[in-house]
């Protein structure tokens, strides 16, 4: 494995994603893990990641210098170079010029971590100090206009750096650069794959669990549901799924998932139709976090009674993703700020004093499908597209009532089925329907409407963490349009949503 320490970047899951597109299993840990852990985790190479803090700061980020001691190659990017640098006696300062975009890479020696690349290519940089001197023993392999020490190495420890950001796309060959570290200087093997990943971890759950019993909140979603197949997998019958129905679902949610996990799967699964209770909680409730928080804690009190009922419990299961934790709050305690509340990310351990298992905590989104096609999951759930914890309710603005969901679910039903059968459903990142708190004037059959605004978001995206809204054909916005005005009573008029992430969110509350 390799392992990547987090100094703040925000391009860290990218190296983590470049690393796992070579086949080699990575984890991101933070600065603060201690030498024993990393002796413990036993990895072939160390990644350091790039930063916003200035080494020379008072409350810089740093890591144990000892890894410097441990005889297996390390490669720095960015502050994680001049981390290197500065602590193994070279000099950072800030830079007379700083660097943020494309740059002109020259490179002086192409025959290890650049073997294969031409000697002039570009590169995206994002720095403001610069490595001015170098640490004993290391050499100079390349520079940019701005930069004179844009990447260095130490051959004899297998120590490399550079100042430039080689897991993002716009630098063309970084992907080549960081093969060419793992494989010709690390010397790692591309085994890592969806079949190591079943067999290690269930191996991981039962010597966690033991005889225990687990339960799981199933959503139906992808995550949740690859999870409870994967613990299935490995304890059986003792995984007790439990699906709550809180009325927020999309059209026969309930129904298409008791069908599919019952009879196909076999899961020993719990349905709980507690729609009305939820709906009442949220009467007159408008304000989107309120929603989130009310949701969460019902489901908390819902969930807790059931489990309470099957008795014996000891773990709780959660279909968690790296990135889920990123946007709840920082994965190690750092000032990411909190956008929304996640589902997920909730208080049942605590309250319920279980102990949790996380099966897909260090995967990405795509991981977790290649994992669910290798489980024998059918692409109907696998490419699923994502769904909020709190379903419907922060899809539509404003009060929530039964009658808005029910137009709700018919609008996003038809946006769904014309997407699907015009080859896009698979394309996108999501696609869904939003009801605004807002009606406008329309003209059927000669009279005067007055009635609901749906609007439609289509976004392309990888992971969530950034999105483009999707150019769908005009033909499809018009037919889908067409459709719902047609046939969904309440609605006379529907918008299409163009904005990106940042600055907007995916959903719209």
């Amino acid at each position: 494995m390799i392992l990547i320490i987090d100094f703040g970047s925000q391009y860290n899951q990218l190296i983590a994603r470049r690393v796992r597109e070579l086949n080699i299993y990575c984890q991101i840990e933070p600065p603060t893990i201690s030498l024993a852990k990393i002796k413990e985790l036993s990895p072939e190479a160390i990644i350091l990641s790039g930063g916003p803090a200035s080494v020379y700061q008072k409350n810089a980020p740093r890591c144990d210098e000892r890894i410097f001691e441990l005889g297996i190659p390390i490669l720095g990017i960015c502050y994680g170079m001049q981390f290197m640098v500065h602590t193994l006696g070279g000099h950072v300062k800030r830079s007379r010029k700083r660097e943020y975009g494309f740059a002109n890479l020259n490179i002086g020696k192409r025959d290890t971590l650049f073997r294969g690349i031409a000697k002039t290519t570009s590169c995206w940089m994002s720095h403001g100090d610069s490595c001015t001197r170098l640490p004993k023993g290391f050499k100079k392999i390349a520079r940019t206009p701005n930069a004179p020490i844009a990447a260095l190495e130490d051959a004899k420890r297998s120590f490399y750096g550079v100042q430039f950001h080689p897991e993002v796309a716009h630098t063309p060959c970084g992907k080549d650069m960081l093969r060419n570290f793992l494989f010709r200087i690390a010397h790692t093997k591309p085994r890592w794959n969806m079949k190591s990943f079943i067999h290690e971890s269930i191996r991981e759950i039962r010597d966690t669990v033991g005889n225990g019993k687990v339960v799981l909140g199933l959503s139906g979603g992808v995550d949740s549901s690859v999870a409870a197949v994967l613990l299935n997998r490995a304890i059986g019958k003792r995984l007790v799924c439990i699906f709550v129905d809180n009325g927020l679902l999309r059209k026969d949610e309930a129904k298409k998932v008791e069908n599919l996990f019952r009879k196909n799967f076999k899961l020993n699964l719990k349905v709980i139709d507690a729609a009305e209770r939820f709906l009442k909680k949220l009467r007159n409730v408008t304000d989107p976090e309120k929603k989130r928080k009310i949701i969460g804690g019902e489901f908390i009190k819902v969930f807790e009674k059931e489990a309470k009922k099957i008795g014996g419990i000891k773990f709780l299961a959660q279909g968690t993703l790296y990135p889920d934790l990123i946007e709840s709050k920082s994965a190690f305690g750092g000032p990411t700020a909190v956008i929304k509340t996640h589902h997920n990310v909730g208080g049942l351990p605590k309250r319920m004093k279980l102990k949790l298992v996380e099966p897909l905590k260090h995967l990405f989104k795509d991981e977790v499908r290649k994992l669910g096609k290798e489980l024998g999951m059918p692409d109907e759930v696998v490419w699923r597209q994502p769904f909020p914890g709190p379903g419907l309710a922060v899809r539509i603005i404003g009060a929530i009532t039964k009658e808005r969901l029910d137009i709700l679910r018919e609008v996003d039903a038809r946006l769904i089925e014309e997407i699907k059968k015009a080859g896009f459903y698979h394309k996108l990142w999501q696609s869904f329907t939003v009801l605004l708190p807002v009606k406008s004037v329309g003209i059927m059959g000669d009279e005067r409407t007055y009635e609901n605004v749906a609007a439609i978001r289509a976004v392309t995206s990888q992971d969530a963490m950034t999105a483009d809204w999707a150019r769908l054909p005009h033909e499809l916005l018009a037919k889908v349009s067409n459709r719902i005005i047609n046939e969904v009573r309440g609605v006379n008029r529907v918008v299409y949503d163009i904005s990106s992430k940042p600055p907007s969110t995916i959903e719209w509350e």
